[in-house]
């Protein structure tokens, strides 16, 4: 079963977006852009790295190079359990 984005965010999964430069594999000169974005685990990204992996493995545009950003959206102390609630009406 696959854990909902909230469930990923609590379990201390953030976004990760990855700004990756790759060369045109019929014409080494020309760079194109590819924008990957997914929940992510830091300092290890074992999902971005498996994408990369992938890349290399099947792609056949060679990496030049990946920039990426990491933000975990819901910090530890940002989160906390509500005991009760208002009704209104």
């Amino acid at each position: 079963m696959t854990m909902t984005e909230t469930e990923r965010m609590l379990a201390g999964q953030g976004l990760t977006t990855a700004h990756i430069l790759y060369r045109m594999p019929d014409s080494r000169a020309i760079l194109q852009s590819f924008t990957w974005q997914d929940y992510d685990t830091a300092p290890a990204f074992p999902r971005l790295r498996a994408f990369l992996d992938f890349w290399r493995r099947e792609l056949d545009g060679p990496l030049h190079s990946v920039t990426y950003a990491h933000r975990q959206l819901i910090a530890p102390g940002e989160w906390r359990a509500v005991n009760g609630e208002f009704v209104l009406h």
